[in-house]
């Protein structure tokens, strides 16, 4: 797979682009572009990547990102080892000024840049945010002309006034990468993604770019702003929080399955990431069930 510095000027500076994919699999690259992107994935989980934020996604994952954000989106190796599952998403792109020509409201327009302003870093929405616009955006799609623009300004608004989100990359993250770059780095990304869970040596990284180990490591800190050793133990305990939430696996399991050889480190690693113990980090989870469910 090739990765993309995706050209979005023939879509239009007054336009919006809705996308609906039901596929196998999400097949993309690492890439970026001068669009605003929202990204609805109706079925599938795996991995994604935005800016310097490795996490997981699932069922009704809803991000929305601006422009120049660098991002992937890969189904875990589970999910494309089963026959039966099927990708549903929902993508629309933007420009980030196609608001501004709508109206002259300065409130509105205060509210709407400081969505895009806030979405520089990417933004995961959830709670009763989450259940509005994706209930919008099931019946997108299917719309046509001004009723495709009233729904996605809807679904827009709905957004700006919301407080229910989390911010993705880190406040700091600003874009490294050039078309040359984001190719070397999409080989690599893409390895780490499907081999975390097995032991990963660093010259056979650094091969995938033509690199020296020494080279890829300056090359590597430098785009990714982390060291290779903490992007993968950010992949490995990203995927072991995953796994907690289901109780049938033991620690122990857990542990194994994210791609450590002991607990000592995974412990280790869980706690310096995520702040508590695996333990504590399930407790927390089932804390949280209960709640919901009162």
């Amino acid at each position: 797979m090739k990765p993309e510095l995706i050209e979005v000027n023939p879509l239009g500076v007054k336009t919006i682009k809705v996308k609906r994919l039901e596929t196998n699999c999400l097949i993309a690259s690492f890439h970026f572009h001068e669009l605003c992107e929202l990204v609805w994935i109706e079925r599938s989980y795996g991995k994604r990547i935005v800016g310097d934020n490795i996490g997981n996604f699932e069922d009704n994952d809803l991000v929305l990102m601006g422009p120049d954000l660098p991002h992937i989106w890969q189904n875990d190796n589970n999910f494309l080892s089963e026959e039966k599952n099927k990708v549903k998403s929902t993508v629309i792109y933007f420009p980030p000024d196609f608001l501004s020509g709508l109206t002259d409201d300065q409130n509105t327009l205060t509210t709407i840049h400081d969505l895009i302003r806030k979405a520089e870093r990417g933004l995961k929405f959830y709670g009763n945010t989450n259940r509005e616009v994706t209930r919008i955006l099931t019946k997108l799609p299917q719309k046509k002309g001004v009723e495709k623009i009233v729904s996605f300004l809807r679904a827009i608004e709905v957004l700006s006034l919301s407080n229910e989100y989390e911010y993705l990359a880190s406040v700091t993250f600003k874009n490294p990468y050039d078309e040359k770059d984001t190719n070397r780095i999409n080989k690599v990304y893409q390895f780490l993604m499907q081999n975390f869970q097995r032991d990963i040596n660093l010259k056979e990284v650094a091969d995938l770019c033509n690199m020296t180990t020494n080279s890829f490591c300056r090359f590597f800190k430098d785009r990714a702003q982390k060291s290779l050793t903490q992007f993968v133990n950010e992949i490995r305990i990203g995927h072991a929080c995953k796994l907690l939430q289901n109780a049938e696996y033991s620690i122990s399991e857990v542990c194994y399955a994210s791609g450590y050889n002991n607990l000592t480190n995974f412990n280790k690693f869980f706690k310096q990431i995520t702040g508590m113990k695996p333990s504590q980090y399930r407790g927390h989870l089932n804390a949280r069930l209960k709640g919901n469910d009162a």
